[in-house]
Order: structure tokens, then C-alpha cells, then sequence
């Protein structure tokens, strides 16, 4: 049986560097398999601008299995793209129809600086986690296990908190451009378990102000984070941060 193939118009955002202006540029794209991630359509578009001596596409991309969080593109407004609980490099162009215009943007933020075309620098969430997204406490070997009872429902939070891939589409889809849900996310998968306690409150303090530092706004509660997130991180997560921070301002 032989594989369908679609026809596409892209509109895809190119801007030469951080300085320069950017445009939406109109590209006929034909011989699209069904079945290619969204990332090797691009590879496809790439191939052929190359075919025809123009430059092509930058993108962000690393393990194309979802879990390392490079491939941010916003496609018809919608980080992400469409399908929910999806990374770009997950999404295959069997969820698109023939004919379709799809309109591809960089993930616009002010703390995230476009570098060339849809290549974002989010080096701002690296500084977050340098600011106190670890433990630094020496707590010797390896314990025996099961030694440090940890009650299964903050287990269970701590590992959904941790599977946050640092992607960005909460500051994204957020019309505050706020980085709340990886920050609290971050927070709360130390927070909720005992190897987390000693520099619990440093940790809330110091993240929560480099993360303004840095520029992101604040939560108002839309909850277009968690509706965009590839990992389904939950806004509760939101609500703790929160508390941890005021826990350790008046404490």
C-alpha cells in the first residue's frame, strides 16, 4: 500500500539575527509523507531550499524522542502544535490535511531572545536552575533502601513535578510570558521529599528571584501553561511554589 503524501503551504518566521527584523516567509512544500514527525517535514523543507541554493530553516532539535525539550516551535499559534501531552518532535503531519497552511513561529518571550529564524536563546532556565535547582548537601552513600520512608503520594507528585523537560511552552502559550510552571515544578520535586528539606528555603528564594530577574512575568491563573505542556505538569505546582516562597520569607 503506498504511503499518502500532502501538499502544504508553510508560513514560516525568518529573521537573520537577534538585531534584524523578522518576517513570516510563504513556502510550497509537496511530497510530504504522513507518517514524518513535524521536525523532518522541516528536514524536507531544508533539503529543498538547499536544492535551490537558499538558505535554510534554523530549528532547534536534539533527541526527537520528546524528553530533551529542544524542539520548541509555536505552529498556528499553539506551542507545541495541536495535540496535547505532544513535543514538536512528536507531532507527525498525519494530524495535518492536505492543503493545509501552518504557520511556524519561534517561541516569542522577552526572556527569550530570538537568535536566527525559529532558534530561541533560553539560557534563562539554565540560569534558574543554576540559582538553586539542586541539592548540594553531601548526605554520604547510598542509603539503604526503603531506610527514608517517603509517603507514596509525594512520591508520586515529586516524579509528575520532575518530568518537566524545560521545553519553555508554559512561557509560550502564558499571555504574561511567565515561567511559573517550570519554576514551580523545579521547586516542588525537591520540596516534596526529604532530600530536598535542608535548602528548602534557599532554593524557593533564589530561583523565584533569579526567575524575575530574568525578565518572566507573573501567574495570573489562565492555566495556558498547562494545557500547552508536553509532560502535563500540573499549576498546582504553581500554588507550592508559592507557598514554599512565602514559607521562607517569613521564616
Amino acid at each position: 500500500m503506498r504511503e499518502k503524501m500532502i501538499k502544504l503551504h508553510l508560513k514560516v518566521w525568518r529573521q537573520a539575527g537577534p538585531d534584524r527584523k523578522g518576517k513570516l516567509v510563504d513556502y510550497e512544500l509537496d511530497g510530504v509523507l504522513e507518517d514524518m514527525s513535524f521536525l523532518e517535514m522541516l528536514d524536507v523543507l531544508n533539503e529543498k531550499l538547499i536544492r535551490e541554493g537558499q538558505e535554510p530553516v534554523e530549528f532547534d532539535n536534539d533527541c526527537r524522542e520528546g524528553i530533551c525539550g529542544m524542539c520548541s516551535l509555536v505552529i498556528n499559534g499553539i506551542p507545541h502544535g495541536p495535540e496535547r501531552a505532544t513535543a514538536t518532535c512528536q507531532l507527525h503531519m498525519r494530524h495535518f490535511k492536505d492543503g493545509d497552511t501552518i504557520t511556524i513561529e519561534p517561541f516569542r518571550a522577552r526572556a527569550f531572545p530570538v537568535i536566527k529564524d525559529l532558534v530561541t536563546d533560553r539560557s534563562a532556565f539554565d540560569r534558574i536552575i543554576a540559582a538553586g535547582g539542586y541539592t548540594s548537601v553531601n548526605a554520604g552513600g547510598a542509603p539503604d533502601a526503603h531506610s527514608i520512608l517517603i509517603p507514596k503520594e509525594n512520591a508520586d507528585l515529586a516524579m509528575d513535578a520532575a518530568a518537566c523537560i524545560g521545553c519553555g511552552a508554559c512561557v509560550a502559550a502564558c499571555p504574561n510570558a511567565s515561567a511559573s510552571l517550570f519554576v514551580g515544578a523545579k521547586i516542588s520535586q525537591f520540596a516534596l521529599l526529604p532530600q530536598g528539606q535542608v535548602e528548602r528555603k534557599e532554593r524557593a528564594l533564589a530561583m523565584i528571584e533569579q526567575m524575575d530577574e530574568e525578565g518572566f512575568g507573573d501567574c495570573s491563573n489562565h492555566a495556558e501553561c498547562e494545557a500547552v505542556c508536553p509532560k502535563e505538569i500540573k499549576i498546582s505546582n504553581i500554588a507550592r511554589m508559592k507557598r514554599e516562597y512565602f514559607r521562607a520569607m517569613v521564616g
